[in-house]
């Protein structure tokens, strides 16, 4: 039986951080599905949200500060226990809860599971790191700004330092934009929806669900907040949740030119399926037909669900050695990559990914690229994307591919993208496209369109 004196909201969030500990459980899917099973909704369901993906988000910062409140290292510190810690400590640095009731709730938390002992420690170092806000934490914990500005910027925004300096590189080196990329990282996302076009429009999907029609995409939806599970629109499949990004670059394949389009169209690496269903709206309204090519079965499921009656052909295969005959007139390539630009979605990402993951994802985006511009006719596109903006994965696979691929050139992308108020600096220098959140309100996506020439 459960604790009465454990709150539900505080409860779930826990349960949601232990399993993100202990088997790498993803909070964003996990989370929702415990919501419903226990039926917790309303303002509960909300303050469960917000300290979930708020204390996953701030790992790091909090994680230094109960080390330095509690005078021992973190991996010291018993596993369920530190995860009611960095419930507490969140509470208390970027909350407005009272001291009182995020120490006493998270006193609870532990009594009801590990006794008295426990609880006791938690309540010290809870009582400590009330003594201080944020503010004064960072400063006493940070390196100094005027040393170390990309390990300050990196502390007191909750990321890793190598994703600092990530994100530094591949804004040009400035200060001010690399700070204004990691605030808006660490802040909660709004939802996106699209609008599956010849279903519903964009003003049909803001009039019935509340939201805002979109600042980019033609298909865009701004959600102010609430489940978008329980929209109309999304339960019958009309529209779908997608960031404004993700939309711009599936709808980039969509109106590139390409020589005499026979309407043969692929989506290489199409799992979960956002992208293919939105690809497979237009090609029901342009005669065309794609085939998406994924390389598990359960996500290939996933994908001839969402997708349902439009003219797309799910297979499971590896794309880089497909079966598949070439002379395709457009080609997605969303390669798998470190997901370091949706890093605000997927709260707890930033503290799982490495440097070294990278180095493995690269080999497999220069293969993947390889065998898009193999399998694209000549005079075709193929547009290549991440949702990332590390240099490595992101520019320097394209320039690698196409310099050594007979015939492999690279497009301007920017007029891909051209559309609502996207338009002149907000695109860059260009041939490619680097989305950002503090730019441009959606995750860092980039894309690149290359085509190739000859017979």
């Amino acid at each position: 039986m459960r604790d009465k004196d454990v709150d539900v909201a505080r409860e779930a969030a826990r349960d949601v951080l232990r399993a993100v500990r202990e088997q790498s459980a993803y909070a964003n899917l996990l989370l929702p599905r415990l919501l419903r099973e226990r039926r917790i909704t309303g303002r509960d369901a909300a303050f469960a949200t917000e300290l979930t993906y708020g204390s996953a988000r701030a790992q790091g910062l909090l994680d230094a500060v109960i080390a330095s409140a509690a005078g021992r290292g973190i991996d010291e510190i018993d596993g369920d226990v530190l995860d009611v810690l960095r419930l507490g400590a969140y509470q208390l640095l970027r909350t407005r809860t009272s001291p009182h009731a995020a120490v006493s709730t998270s006193v609870d938390l532990v009594r009801s599971e590990s006794g008295m002992g426990p609880a006791g420690f938690v309540n010290a170092v809870l009582r400590k790191i009330s003594q201080r806000d944020e503010g004064l934490w960072i400063d006493q914990l940070a390196p100094p700004m005027a040393e170390d500005m990309i390990g300050n910027l990196a502390f007191r925004y909750a990321h890793p330092r190598w994703i600092a300096e990530v994100f530094f590189a591949a804004l040009g080196g400035s200060a001010g934009q690399l700070q204004a990329a990691l605030a808006a990282d660490d802040e909660r996302p709004p939802v996106h929806l699209v609008a599956r076009p010849g279903m519903i429009t964009a003003e049909e999907l803001a009039l019935t669900s509340g939201g805002d029609v979109g600042r980019f995409s033609p298909y865009c939806v701004y959600l102010p907040g609430g489940d978008p599970g329980g929209i109309d629109a999304v339960r019958d499949g009309f529209a779908g949740v997608q960031d404004e990004g993700s939309q711009l670059v599936a709808r980039a394949v969509t109106v590139a030119d390409v020589d005499q389009d026979g309407g043969r169209w692929l989506d290489m690496c199409a799992g979960p399926g956002g992208k293919a269903a939105l690809m497979g709206s237009i090609a029901d309204i342009d005669g065309a037909r794609i085939d998406a090519l994924e390389v598990s079965g359960h996500r290939a499921e996933l994908i001839r669900k969402i997708t349902g009656d439009l003219p797309v052909d799910v297979r499971v295969a590896d794309a880089r050695d497909s079966g598949l005959e070439p002379g395709y007139d457009r080609i997605l390539l969303d390669a798998p990559c470190s997901g370091l630009g949706s890093l605000r979605r997927r709260p707890e990402a930033r503290w799982r990914r490495t440097p070294g993951d990278v180095a493995e994802l690269v080999v497999l985006q220069t293969e993947l690229l390889t065998e898009a511009l193999r399998l694209v006719k000549p005079g075709g596109v193929v547009v290549y994307s991440t949702c990332s903006p590390h240099p490595a994965e992101t520019v320097e696979v394209v320039d690698a591919v196409v310099a050594v691929v007979p015939g492999a050139r690279q497009l301007d992308a920017r007029p891909l993208v051209t559309v609502g108020e996207l338009t002149g600096p907000l695109l860059g220098a260009g041939p490619h496209v680097q989305l950002w959140p503090h730019l441009h309100g959606t995750d860092a996506m980039f894309l690149a369109a290359v085509t190739r020439d000859g017979q």
